[in-house]
């Protein structure tokens, strides 16, 4: 099993952060569960957390690469388990974690049971990303901004089915994570082609682009932009939006954020021009 051993666990959280550097990634926030990794041999949830956290520094030190952490929490399992692994995240936020998040089944398990923990997270100051309007309706996207505090929303095109939770999203600047192939994948978008990226953009939301689990989906980041551009029609401005999105929705403090936008800037101007291979040509 992947999990049998520390090392084996640490291997992996170090490998994921290298083939992201290899995929010319600046900047990784990285989401786990500390419950799936513990589960296996039982091991404590600190042990398997300080693991993960050893393992992406070290990554990151080796491949130039910035790394963080969100811990994620998970709908279906009780919610003593969450508030515990909810505890592991506080006590190491600014120590690797800077964020947490809510996964599975959005329909079973609505977010109430969750709101002490979330409301817990946003006072300590921790970064909030929900998954939400990927499955259910709109309307979980609402719950999750409204009850969860969320800053930013796993998945959410949903939202473009209600003008007003629609409205809500973009006006509070809330980020939607989109991930196209896991979309078409999973049923979201029966075609590609009808993917509401596009719109999405266009009406002002902050969107971003990711991969959801490159292992699973078999895509990594540099697939889902030549997707955007092969089948959706973006152009470059709209590829450095993307880009610039992802630095403005990223789970720092101010000033570090700040950095990273004008990094983004810097190595993307506006002048730039994709070749018909989809490559990025720099003018001027």
């Amino acid at each position: 099993h992947f999990y049998r051993s520390p090392e084996a666990i640490s291997r992996l959280a170090y490998e994921v952060v290298a083939d992201a550097a290899s995929d010319n990634i600046h900047y990784l926030e990285l989401r786990f569960s500390p419950q799936a990794l513990a589960r296996v041999r039982g091991f404590s949830l600190n042990s398997v957390t300080d693991w993960v956290i050893q393992a992406t520094q070290k990554a990151s030190q080796d491949h130039q690469i910035q790394v963080r952490l969100i811990v994620t929490l998970v709908r279906h399992e009780p919610i003593e388990q969450a508030r515990e692994v909810a505890k592991v995240a506080f006590d190491r936020l600014g120590r690797g974690v800077v964020g947490l998040d809510l996964a599975g089944n959005e329909v079973k398990f609505p977010p109430g049971p969750f709101k002490p923990i979330f409301q817990e997270a946003k006072e300590a100051g921790m970064g909030i990303t929900i998954h939400a309007g990927e499955w259910a309706s709109a309307v979980g996207v609402k719950q999750a901004i409204e009850e969860l505090h969320a800053d930013r929303i796993g998945h959410g095109v949903r939202s473009i089915e209600n003008s007003e939770i629609l409205r809500l999203v973009r006006d509070r600047q809330v980020a939607l994570e989109v991930c196209l192939t896991s979309n078409l994948q999973t049923g979201v978008v029966h075609k590609m082609r009808h993917h509401p990226l596009v719109d999405l953009l266009n009406l002002g939301v902050l969107v971003t682009l990711n991969t959801d689990d490159p292992s699973i989906s078999d895509s990594i980041l540099t697939d889902e932009y030549q997707v955007a551009v092969d089948v959706l029609g973006l152009e470059y401005i709209e590829l450095r939006q993307l880009v610039l999105n992802a630095a403005k929705a990223a789970f720092l403090p101010d000033g570090e954020k700040q950095q990273l936008i004008a990094h983004f800037e810097r190595i993307l101007p506006i002048g730039g021009l994709l070749n018909p291979n989809g490559n990025l040509v720099v003018s001027g």
